[in-house]
């Protein structure tokens, strides 16, 4: 199967031409061992596409929705997995047995009715696909669930796209819910607005499935999980078509759009959405702090966080995270801050910031940077030094997940938050079970932190995992470790997901961390919309 560079990796992370060459893999094979104490990474024989080992279809599409179906076993391998580490290593090994029965794509949510109405009554597990950038398990049914059904249909959103509707009085928009995240920056762009939601999976994504994952986006404060910018959504389920009402805010009643956001498919089909959006900034500020020591860096960020000043990125990187992507390597903890505004000068809440930074033992290492260009610099931390290293490492990071992959070396990362409190106590329990695990299972490796958001009450730590991959156990030593950085997570107070959602990687700590009668709401949520259960089985509730 022969594909141009732009298209989609049937294994890996994005496209086929953003996967490193050959001269690049034996660069980072000899980085590896650096970064997993010494192992020796080889490079391993590429996979081709026409290796991969897709299972025959069990249902095929009733007649009235043949047009919209492809049972084509390629479509359904590109369909079968997410892209967390165990789906890069079963689609490295061309193991697609998890590919649905058949791809369903519905250009309407008249369509997407008729897709539901089918599976419910054909016993169809229906699974909703936005981007497929899913790191937790959440777009494939689990393989002791499949038996269940007499088949598996994955709805792809990707025709319910486009801008439909822009209002500039009251600073709103109506998309798609399969409208990717560059594709809505773009037309945005031409009415001189933004969404300013940009997580990691940005270039992938959808705006349904950021809202149904309550996916977080890359600004540290302020505004920067989806939660805060959605203004209404529609949404299809089993049951019928639920549209909530247009309000800046409202106290009637627990808000409805407030079920879907997060449900993760289980409770319906987001077809589109009313987004509250802003003029794109011109102003911004941006510096780069050091810290000797880790903690110092952290009670700054917890400064800034209760400071009021809202900084757009308060980014603290351990000293491993400033080795792995080469933003420092002294040994000393990088703070990355920076400010923007749509309409004044923003140096002087940076000269205060770096003020407290100071307070804290902080050292500028570089900026301060002012400008006022507009040109979208700064909006995944962009600027000059360590900010702008950063930036880059940030987008290609899981690019380099996927080579690391066909090099033998296990690289994986979890997140979380807890309170400022709890921080110090958790910090060293979690990075602890992350050590432990790489020692019992493969020897040792490497555990960094950083820091994505700060709140007032806390902070949401977010952690990489290297060291040297069993091949052909690699799935058992990556369980091992989440289990352990799982467990250490829940039992110290913090929360099993900060924003790549639940999905069935992280149920069984949810079940826990939930309060069990919210348990039994959800589920009694679930059998009031989805009579039949087939939407998406096995997220969230059973």
């Amino acid at each position: 199967m022969a594909f141009d560079g732009s298209a989609r990796s049937l294994w890996a992370w994005g496209t086929v031409d953003r996967f490193p060459d050959e001269a690049a893999r034996r660069r980072l094979a000899g980085m590896a061992r650096m970064l997993t104490g010494g192992a020796e990474a080889a490079l391993l024989p590429l996979p081709r596409d026409d290796d991969a080992r897709v299972p025959p279809a069990r249902v095929s599409p009733p007649p009235a929705l043949a047009a919209l179906a492809s049972t084509d076993p390629h479509d359904r391998a590109l369909h079968a997995h997410g892209r967390a580490y165990p789906d890069l290593v079963r689609g490295f090994r061309g193991d697609f047995a998890a590919a649905p029965d058949l791809v369903l794509r519905p250009a309407s949510a008249d369509a997407v009715a008729a897709c539901l109405d089918w599976c419910a009554g054909a016993r169809v597990a229906c699974v909703p696909y936005g981007g497929g950038t899913s790191v937790v398990g959440g777009v494939e049914v689990a393989a002791d669930r499949r038996g269940d059904f007499a088949g598996v249909a994955c709805l792809d959103l990707e025709r319910l796209d486009g801008l439909r509707e822009v209002d500039l009085v009251s600073l709103a928009v109506r998309a798609g819910a399969g409208t990717r995240g560059p594709a809505l920056e773009r037309a945005l762009a031409e009415h001189g607005l933004t969404l300013r939601h940009y997580p990691q999976s940005f270039e992938h994504s959808t705006l349904g499935g950021w809202i149904a994952t309550r996916a977080g986006g890359h600004f540290a404060t302020g505004p920067t999980h989806i939660d805060d910018f959605v203004e209404a959504i529609t949404a299809v389920t089993p049951r019928g078509v639920v549209a909530t009402r247009r309000l800046p805010a409202s106290g009637a009643g627990p808000a409805p759009e407030r079920l879907w956001i997060g449900s993760e498919g289980a409770l319906g089909v987001i077809t589109e959405a009313w987004m509250r959006v802003q003029k794109k900034p011109r102003f911004r500020a941006a510096a780069s702090v050091k810290f000797r020591k880790t903690l110092d860096g952290a009670t700054a960020a917890r400064a800034l966080a209760q400071s009021g000043l809202r900084p757009a990125n308060c980014r603290l990187l351990d000293p491993a995270e400033c080795l792995l992507h080469q933003v420092a390597l002294d040994g000393t903890a990088v703070l990355l801050v920076g400010f923007e505004s749509v309409d004044h000068d923003q140096g002087p809440a940076l000269a205060r910031a770096l003020e407290l930074c100071r307070d804290h033992g902080g050292v500028v290492a570089s900026g301060p940077t002012v400008s006022d260009d507009g040109d979208g610099a700064a909006a995944l931390g962009g600027g000059a030094g360590e900010a702008a290293t950063w930036k880059k490492a940030f987008v290609d990071a899981p690019y380099l997940q996927s080579a690391l992959v066909s090099i033998g070396v296990m690289a994986d990362t979890f997140e979380t938050s807890c309170t400022w409190d709890r921080f110090e106590t958790f910090h060293a329990a979690v990075t602890a079970a992350a050590q432990d695990a790489l020692k019992r299972t493969v020897g040792g490796g490497l555990v960094s932190c950083r820091f994505t958001h700060v709140y007032p009450d806390g902070p949401a730590p977010y952690y990489t995992f290297i060291g040297p991959a069993r091949v052909g156990d690699e799935l058992a030593v990556w369980r091992e470790v989440k289990a352990a950085v799982s467990e250490a997570r829940h039992v110290n107070g913090g929360t099993i997901t900060h924003h790549p959602a639940v999905g069935r990687t992280h149920r069984p700590w949810y079940d826990r961390e939930r309060p069990a009668l919210f348990g039994d709401v959800l589920r009694a949520a679930k059998r009031e919309l989805d009579p039949a259960g087939v939407l998406n089985p096995g997220v969230l509730v059973d």
